[in-house]
C-alpha cells in the first residue's frame, strides 16, 4: 500500500502522540483544558423586577439548576479539576446572577435532561439544544445563538463537501453532522456509483476534532462553534473549510408555558443590553449568530 507524504506526517503525529505526553498535548484540540487565555468571569448585579419574575419555588430555593451533559466545548465541557466549564455555563451563570439566584449544573445523561425538566428535577435544560418543532411540542426555548454545521480540514487541505466521496469524515455520535449531513452524503456517492465516505463516529466532538488533528480522518463535520473552538486548540493543525450551512437556533430549555420561560429571557435580554452577552460569547470565540434580542422558540420577547 502506498502513503503519500502528507499521510506519513500524519502518521508520524498520531505515533509521537502514543509515545509522549508532550507530543499527545501538542496533537490534542481540547481535552482537558480550562478557560480560554483573558477569560474573566461575568457575574452581573440581580434585576429587582427580573427577580420578580422567578417561579416562587425556584426563588425560595435561591438555586437555578441545569441538566448539562459534557463534553460538548466550547458549550460545556471539564476542566483538568473536572469543574463543568464553557460558554453555556458562563451564559446560565449571569443570567442566574441577574434573577438573584446561584447556578447550579447538574450532569446528566443528554437523553435525561428533558424529561429531568419535565420532573422538576432539574430547572432548565443547558446542553447545546437545537430548538426543533418537535421539541417545541412539550418544552419552551430561550434562543441565544444561530449556529449551523461546518467542517473542518488540516491546514493548507483542499477538502471540500461538494467532492465528499471516498474521503473518512469524523463526527460526533448521532449529532446532526452524522445523522443529516455526512451519512446522507455518502448515501448520495453511492447512488451515483462513487466511493462511499468512510464514517468515523466517535463519543464526544473532542474525540472526533482530534481524529483530524491526528490524521485518522481527512475531515471534521460539527457545529460550527464546536469546530471554531476545536481550531483555536489546535495550534493552528487544522482549519475551517467552506461555508456554514442548516443554521438553527440553540436554546436554553424550560417546561412549556412556564413563567420560568420569560424570566430567563428577561434576564438574557438585560445581558444583551448591557453588552455582557457578547462579552462572554467573545472570550470563547463566538462572534457569529448571535441574537439582538433573547427569543422564546425564535419570538423576541416583548420589552
Amino acid at each position: 500500500m502506498k502513503f503519500s507524504n502528507r499521510r506519513i506526517r500524519r502518521a508520524v503525529c498520531a505515533l509521537s502522540a502514543a509515545l509522549s505526553l508532550g507530543a499527545l498535548s501538542a496533537c490534542v484540540t481540547n481535552e482537558e483544558q480550562g478557560h480560554p487565555e483573558g477569560w474573566e468571569k461575568v457575574q452581573p448585579a440581580p434585576v429587582a423586577e427580573i427577580e420578580a419574575m422567578v417561579p416562587k419555588d425556584i426563588k425560595e430555593r435561591g438555586v437555578l439548576s441545569a441538566g448539562t451533559n459534557p463534553p460538548f466545548a466550547p458549550f460545556e465541557f471539564r476542566d483538568s479539576s473536572h469543574t463543568i466549564i464553557g460558554v453555556e455555563m458562563d451564559l446560565m451563570e449571569a443570567i442566574a446572577s441577574t434573577m438573584g439566584l446561584k447556578f447550579q449544573p447538574k450532569e446528566q445523561d443528554f437523553s435525561l435532561i428533558l424529561p429531568s425538566i419535565s420532573s422538576g428535577s432539574v430547572d432548565v435544560g443547558a446542553s447545546g439544544f437545537t430548538d426543533t418543532e418537535e421539541r417545541r411540542q412539550n418544552y419552551d426555548f430561550v434562543d441565544f445563538l444561530y449556529a449551523g454545521v461546518q467542517w473542518g480540514q488540516q491546514a493548507g487541505d483542499n477538502i471540500s463537501r461538494e467532492n465528499p466521496c471516498g474521503l473518512s469524515i469524523a463526527v460526533q455520535r448521532t449529532t446532526v453532522s452524522e445523522t443529516d449531513d455526512v451519512r446522507p452524503l455518502s448515501d448520495k456517492c453511492v447512488s451515483e456509483g462513487k466511493e462511499p465516505i468512510e464514517v468515523l463516529s466517535y463519543d464526544t466532538s473532542d474525540a472526533a476534532a482530534t481524529a483530524l488533528v491526528l490524521g485518522r480522518a481527512d475531515a471534521f463535520s460539527a457545529d460550527s462553534p464546536v469546530l471554531a473552538w476545536a481550531v483555536t486548540r489546535a495550534e493552528g493543525k487544522i482549519e475551517a473549510t467552506g461555508e456554514i450551512f442548516d443554521a438553527a437556533p440553540y436554546g436554553f430549555a424550560v417546561p412549556k408555558g412556564s413563567p420560568l420561560g420569560p424570566a430567563v429571557a428577561a434576564a438574557l435580554q438585560h445581558l444583551i443590553e448591557t453588552g455582557e452577552y457578547q462579552r462572554i460569547l467573545s472570550q470563547w470565540g463566538i462572534h457569529d449568530g448571535l441574537v439582538d434580542s433573547a427569543l422564546i422558540n425564535e419570538v423576541p420577547i416583548k420589552k
